[in-house]
């Protein structure tokens, strides 16, 4: 009699929850909830942008081998991620995505349209390969294509898939021009490692090429083409008054700018083929009557540097000091980068060497807003000492802060007056091409441009790690040199969907107090260095003095033996500024570990152990209330 009525109860919630899933499974297909940390199942808003805007189909095949990878737990978690990314891209672009996932067997014919595609195979075990990769198509026959899907490219995988949505969607690339004296398209080999087929262009430049349509400008032009809407100027040559007034008309017409100058370029300085500089690179970079008429300038002479935001480099000479502060290569952070402009708005970091200051010039008529400074612990040196090649700790000693921080780069905007308020200038190409006057255009209301003062921030080996897998080359970004570009040339062209994915996630938390605490010893050692050095050449100048004055023997020992004394005591005082350091570090190190090994358990467990003591309080308080009432049911009437 009992049992029917529990029976009942089984059955009724089992149709219940069939009932809830086939309501969820029709109607609540596309529900989500993404709880974990980072987000990493939610669309952001420029994606969305991109799905919406999706004028004609695209096809996305999602190439994977499903069995193997179920055999590698770590790669299977990472196809189940992408997929799922996938899935909700398909979902927001409205049945503008037509998504399929493809296990190409082996010898299937999916294989062969998987290896035709340009899909690159990842062996694993004997004689089997796994696919790992992406192909996306549009109505014309464009190709998008994820050779396999790199396991260190995990945290840009949103911006790599709306990438490669958007360029489909896009018929015609955006067109780049770029002016530079900088080897971008063949690396440090040049023109001669390009002839055979052995260039390495910088990875920028492979970035720009796949987002836009990248055109280099003729060094005798006499007018930038119409289709070009954003020119860069990549540390260019001195320009001739024919070039000047390309450039000058291209910003009179309505042309946006990004210009990387540079009092003194590393990378174009990097050795060739025959471990020389490439022939025809410059040193230095400037626009000075251009610049001047946009409203900044950059003092040529001088270089920034920056001990708050040094960055470490080997010194080989020291085993104790094996890393020491370069204060003329930065590793800035977002305290010196612009929160509130779309192209620096996402730029955690920012590596660059022997950089120029900006200042807006008296009669500037353009508003200058600072995009990137150094910090306020910087100060500006001379270019001929630093070309003087002086020590790390040489260059710490003669540092003295000025009024930083100092204007790297600068986005101008507003109206601009040209160079040429006479016309075209009487200069013609060897072509013997004449700019025309008719054409000439005096001034514009609505310049847009950006100057950055280095050259060095294009350079591979100061933002990115390279990697090739599988014959794929690629880079890991350690800095955003690559993002800011990215970023400055989408938002002059217009588009800024893409600019909120780079990267979702910060590339570097420093541990701040560990650096302050290193900081200040170093400047301590550095002090203390000093005296020793000043006191070994007293002592040995007061050697010098007594053999010259013919002392006795034993009055230059005993000398000998003094001095000897205060240098063994100096040493031995470098040493325990080196030992606090280590200990100070150590010390802050271990109680971290603490807190994170033991405090927080604890507070966990004894928080745990509240909520048991409090729920069983619960539980006793009822069951001793239900007692009474059982043991006095007359209990509380009149």
């Amino acid at each position: 009699m009992h049992r029917r009525p529990h029976i009942l109860a089984l059955g009724l919630l089992l149709l219940i929850f069939i009932g809830v899933n086939l309501f969820a499974a029709v109607f609540l297909r596309s529900a989500r909830l993404d709880l974990t940390e980072q987000n990493l199942y939610t669309l952001s808003p420029g994606t969305h942008n991109i799905l919406s805007q999706l004028k004609e189909p695209v096809t996305l095949k999602f190439y994977y081998s499903r069995d193997l990878v179920a055999a590698q737990p770590g790669l299977q978690i990472y196809a189940r991620r992408v997929r799922d990314m996938l899935e909700e891209m398909t979902n927001a672009a409205n049945g503008m995505i037509d998504l399929k996932i493809v296990d190409p067997e082996p010898f299937s014919e999916a294989e062969d349209q998987a290896v035709a595609q340009g899909l690159v195979a990842q062996p694993v075990g004997e004689g089997e390969i796994i696919y790992f990769g992406l192909v996306g198509t549009n109505l014309v026959d464009s190709v998008e294509v994820i050779p396999f899907f790199a396991d260190a490219r995990q945290q840009y995988l949103e911006y790599d898939l709306a990438r490669l949505v958007d360029n489909l969607s896009v018929p015609e690339k955006p067109v780049l021009g770029v002016i530079s004296n900088l080897p971008l398209d063949t690396g440090a080999g040049g023109i001669l490692a390009a002839m055979q087929g052995q260039s390495q262009p910088f990875l920028i430049y492979a970035e720009l090429t796949d987002r836009f349509e990248v055109e280099f400008i003729a060094l005798d032009i006499v007018r930038i083409p119409r289709r070009i809407s954003v020119l860069l100027l990549a540390h260019p040559r001195p320009l001739t008054d024919t070039q000047a007034y390309a450039i000058d008309q291209f910003v009179m017409r309505g042309g946006r700018v990004i210009a990387f100058v540079d009092p003194h370029s590393e990378v174009s300085l990097t050795a060739g083929p025959n471990n020389e500089p490439l022939r025809g690179y410059t040193e230095q970079s400037n626009l000075p009557d251009l610049m001047a008429a946009w409203g900044v300038r950059m003092d040529d002479t001088l270089i920034i540097a920056d001990r708050a935001r040094a960055q470490r480099v080997a010194t080989g000479r020291d085993a104790r000091r094996a890393l020491v502060d370069y204060i003329l290569w930065m590793a800035l952070s977002d305290a010196e980068i612009a929160q509130d402009d779309l192209i620096t708005a996402n730029i955690d970091r920012l590596n660059l060497g022997t950089v120029g200051a900006l200042e807006p010039v008296s009669d500037a008529r353009t508003t200058l807003t600072p995009l990137v400074t150094s910090s306020t612990d910087a100060a500006l040196m001379a270019r001929d000492y630093v070309l003087s090649a002086p020590t790390p700790d040489d260059l710490q000693r003669r540092f003295e802060p000025g009024a930083a921080p100092y204007t790297i780069a600068a986005r101008l905007t507003g109206p601009v007056a040209s160079i040429f308020p006479q016309g075209p200038p009487d200069a013609e190409t060897k072509k013997g091409e004449r700019a025309r006057a008719k054409d000439h255009v005096p001034e514009t209301d609505a310049a847009n441009i950006v100057v950055f003062a280095d050259s060095d921030f294009f350079d591979d080996r100061f933002w990115v790690s390279e990697q090739n897998y599988l014959g794929q080359r690629f880079g890991v970004p350690i800095a955003d040199n690559g993002k800011f570009l990215l970023n400055a040339v989408e938002n002059m062209m217009g588009s800024s969907d893409l600019i909120t994915l780079r990267g979702r996630e910060r590339i570097a938390r420093p541990f701040t107090r560990v650096e302050a605490l290193r900081r200040a010893a170093e400047a301590q050692y550095l002090a203390e260095e000093e005296n020793l050095m000043a006191r070994i050449e007293v002592a040995q100048n007061e050697l010098d003095r007594i053999e010259r004055e013919g002392a006795k023997l034993g009055d230059a020992e005993r000398a000998a033996r003094q001095y000897r004394a205060e240098l063994v005591a100096a040493r031995k005082a470098l040493r325990n500024v080196q030992g606090n350091l280590r200990r100070d570090i150590d010390t802050l190190a271990g109680q971290v570990t603490f807190a994170n090994i033991v405090v927080m358990p604890v507070l966990v467990g004894l928080a745990a152990l509240a909520l048991a003591w409090r729920q069983r309080r619960r539980r006793r308080a009822t069951q001793i209330a239900a007692g009474l009432r059982d043991a006095n049911p007359e209990g509380g009437r009149g």
